[in-house]
């Protein structure tokens, strides 16, 4: 996809660029570029690639939702994936970033800064130790490509303020995920509302984006300890 391509696909989804977003998303790939010869921040660096798999596949989920003046807690954002993308098509959003490495922190810090992005937040912290501190805190929390669905759910829905959203972009496993996933989602307090099934590219690359209502409060000994989670599932 370039940046032709990415305009008229946005387009038909009533996105339209301005030149500030433009340059924004040119800058990013610029400066997602430098430093990964840094450091490893994707695995996909042509230009092309970039614009479509990670620029426009974060954008897909505002396809199917309205974003505005909420806020966001984006959990193992990675490079900045999906919240950027949608800081830079929506700025009235609030962005905080939660990853636990560090050096990844320092590259969204940097990044906030080329692309001058006001009210973003980085945070170097584990998901399950920052949400015992900020619980119900966020009206949409965010993950893609973090970790499988029953153990993303408690790790985000505790974040989300009941009514909210957690908002998850996954790829071609995504029933079998829900599937296991479903019973957990339940007793975090999440009931699933939607899921927008869409192939990316015409190389079969499936892509299910799951949307989650926060419906009830999430019990208060959950997230437990991370070990846990992993071990035993909801």
């Amino acid at each position: 996809m370039n940046q032709e391509q990415f305009i008229e696909a946005l387009l038909k989804q009533g996105i339209t660029l301005t030149n500030k977003q433009l340059q924004q998303f040119h800058q990013y790939y610029e400066t997602l570029i430098e430093w990964n010869n840094k450091m490893n921040l994707t695995a996909i660096t042509q230009k092309e690639d970039v614009y479509l798999k990670h620029f426009y596949d974060s954008l897909t989920i505002s396809f199917d939702y309205g974003f505005n003046h909420q806020s966001l807690c984006d959990i193992g954002a990675g490079a900045g994936f999906p919240s950027i993308p949608l800081k830079i098509i929506y700025p009235d959003l609030k962005i905080t970033i939660v990853d636990s490495l560090t050096k990844r922190i320092t590259f969204l810090k940097h990044l906030v800064e080329v692309l001058q992005l006001d009210q973003v937040e980085a945070i170097s912290a584990r998901a399950e130790e920052y949400a015992k501190d900020h619980r119900e805190s966020f009206d949409i929390v965010t993950a893609r490509a973090v970790a499988r669905l029953n153990i993303l759910d408690e790790l985000c829905l505790p974040l989300v303020k009941p009514s909210g959203y957690f908002i998850t972009l996954k790829g071609l496993k995504a029933k079998e995920e829900l599937s296991e996933a479903k019973q957990g989602i339940e007793k975090l307090g999440g009931k699933v509302m939607n899921e927008v099934d869409f192939t990316l590219t015409d190389e079969n690359d499936h892509r299910c984006n799951i949307y989650i209502q926060k419906i009830k409060t999430t019990p208060a000994k959950y997230p437990r300890a991370f070990g846990q989670i992993k071990k035993k599932p909801l």
